[in-house]
């Protein structure tokens, strides 16, 4: 067993309960990880072998880029599409964080973290 990261992923996005969250938008950060058998990718050197991350990168922007009053929503999709997308991968975590929210304070994020093992 591997484990691969997809670390710092930055995307601008409309998530949020009140109305104006969902109009102007936020910045957020996105951290992935799958575990996943890497014996066969480590002595073919095949991509087709392995949890591509670009593949897991664009899951990320894809289902960022679809508006949800709540961030465990979004991480719930994340880690559906990892694993319809990948039958390999047998745990993921997804972490989501909407930097600078607006909950009146000097807060610099909320972070959103679910892990999960394929059922």
């Amino acid at each position: 067993m591997g484990i691969i990261k997809v670390e710092n992923i930055r995307v601008y996005a409309h998530h949020g309960c009140l109305t104006e969250e969902t109009i102007i938008g936020s910045n957020y950060r996105v951290d992935v990880s799958v575990r996943a058998c890497l014996e066969k990718s480590s002595k073919t050197d095949g991509l087709s072998d392995t949890v591509d991350y670009v593949t897991l990168n664009a899951i990320v922007v894809k289902e960022m880029n679809i508006a949800s009053k709540l961030l465990e929503t979004v991480v719930q999709r994340i880690i559906s599409r990892i694993f319809d997308e990948y039958p390999d991968v047998e745990w993921a975590s997804v972490s989501v964080s909407k930097l600078n929210p607006p909950i009146g304070g000097d807060v610099e994020k909320v972070t959103v973290v679910l892990e999960q093992n394929r059922s």
